[in-house]
């Protein structure tokens, strides 16, 4: 596996990147959406990381002036979903970094989830 991430900084700058809305939609890519709930899961409940990331993601779209129409609340209910999933076979006494590097790989495509895994119709083609 190659890592994408050198350092928690990096992790911690993609997270701030979005939710402050300094990050250019163009560089949100589907590796930065699997990053910011990785994060997410690691520091909040699931309900609250399902919250905090439909409302930076709105804050998000509307700062950009994206269509808001690009959000699906089922798209981003799986993918929290499919993550805290992965994060439960990791040892929990991984780092962040290693937990964000091993989803990411895992994840990285959706073509590379379980078969049993139904991707719901996204609005929009992921990228990447």
């Amino acid at each position: 596996m190659s890592h994408l991430y050198e350092c928690e900084e990096e992790i911690e700058q993609v997270v701030r990147g979005f939710e402050t809305c300094t990050t250019a939609a163009a560089d949100f890519h589907h590796r930065e959406h699997l990053t910011v709930a990785v994060w997410y899961l690691q520091t909040f409940s699931r309900e609250e990381a399902v919250a905090r990331m439909r409302s930076a993601l709105f804050r998000f779209i509307d700062h950009h002036g994206v269509n808001p129409k690009k959000y699906s609340e089922e798209v981003t209910v799986f993918w929290v979903d499919a993550i805290a999933s992965q994060l439960e076979a990791i040892d929990a006494q991984a780092s962040l970094l290693d937990k964000c590097n091993q989803v990411i790989d895992a994840l990285k495509s959706p073509g590379r989830l379980s078969r049993t895994a139904r991707t719901p119709a996204a609005p929009v083609a992921a990228e990447e």
